[in-house]
């Protein structure tokens, strides 16, 4: 017979189960450690161990004085480190999907030519695809590949595998450039992302290496009310 989860695990699967279903939505206030306490037969200690892991990994957030609230958890992605948009999203218990509106090969302008590294003219290949999580769009991206390095990037079903997911297969990344700006977006965009226009977006500009080699360019775009931007330095002692 296998065992049952340890009696704080029991509390944390309650609360992420009223997260998760929106029985307690972004900023509700939860039960207080006392009452999770009496409720689950269970000591104060370890409901506030419960507690405690749920903020730690940003489901919940305290505010002394008034109590333990629900996150208003937005999309969030990593300034430092590159991460597949799908397993970010479904890392957060959420459905991922996306809508790949091209895939194809086109002659490189000269804002491609000169983010890409390569001559004005030249092949590259173009998809831009609008990622959604829970069926709400959160990051248009027009992403650029030389196919120098990814030759068969265009073969790909991007319904299963993301760019990210794809280049790094291929080429693994080494080093990453971000810059990151706010801005408004034209008609076209907004109506991509379901959004007004009159809404401010965060813009990412990212280009990522190979070893030496310059592989992809791409222009991410999200809704500046759906997504945040994460970013950690760790320090060792010297």
């Amino acid at each position: 017979m296998g065992s049952s989860p340890p009696l704080y695990l029991q509390i944390q699967q309650h609360l992420l189960e009223m997260i998760r279903s929106g029985t307690w939505p972004a900023h509700h206030q939860i039960p207080p450690e006392e009452q999770l306490a009496r409720d689950f037969g269970v000591s104060r200690m370890t409901a506030n161990k419960a507690i405690r892991d749920l903020v730690q990994q940003g489901y919940l957030t305290r505010q002394p004085g008034l109590g333990t609230f629900v996150t208003d958890r937005k999309a969030e992605s990593s300034l430092v480190d590159v991460h597949n948009i799908a397993e970010e999203v479904r890392g957060r218990g959420h459905g991922y999907e996306c809508d790949v509106l091209l895939a194809e090969a086109i002659a490189a302008d000269d804002e491609v030519a000169l983010r890409l590294g390569v001559r004005l003219g030249t092949r590259v290949f173009h998809t831009r695809i609008v990622h959604r999580e829970n069926g709400v769009p959160i990051q248009l991206e027009d992403r650029f590949v030389n196919p120098r390095w990814v030759p068969d990037y265009l073969e790909t079903d991007f319904h299963r595998h993301t760019p990210n997911e794809v280049l790094v297969a291929a080429c693994p990344i080494t080093d990453v450039e971000h810059v990151v700006e706010a801005v408004r977006v034209d008609a076209a965009t907004a109506e991509r992302l379901e959004m007004d226009a009159t809404q401010p977006c965060l813009s990412m500009i990212r280009r990522t290496w190979s070893g030496e080699h310059l592989i992809s360019y791409a222009r991410l775009i999200h809704p500046g009310d759906r997504y945040k931007l994460r970013s950690a330095l760790s320090r060792s002692a010297s």
